[in-house]
């Protein structure tokens, strides 16, 4: 996992064709808005987060994000013993960020 600033992060995921963004955020929380393209696995929900994660490609570069850091933080840490190596965590999570939203 390797941590990211909110400016490094859209850097990268601009010119990363094999970038997927994850939310790991709650329902009412990504009701509030999330980063543009965003796919949400709320990892709230440990049995139905596993299910979603397990279908992920694993060639693939996975940007995740939370409110803060602490749960896409702990995403990454369970995407890596998964077998995904890349994944970039967003510092300060959405609460940070200063870009797109949906």
């Amino acid at each position: 996992m390797q941590d990211l600033t909110s400016k490094e992060w859209q850097k990268k995921t601009a010119v990363d064709t094999n970038a997927v963004i994850l939310d790991v955020r709650t329902d009412e929380e990504v009701s509030e808005g999330k980063i543009l393209g965003a796919k949400q696995i709320n990892i709230s929900d440990p049995a139905q987060f596993m299910e979603e994660i397990q279908k992920l490609d694993t060639a693939k570069n996975y940007y995740v994000y939370c409110r803060s850091g602490a749960r896409s933080a702990q995403a990454c840490a369970v995407l890596n013993s998964l077998g995904i190596q890349n994944t970039f965590n967003l510092i300060g999570g959405i609460t940070d960020w200063d870009g797109l939203v949906e």
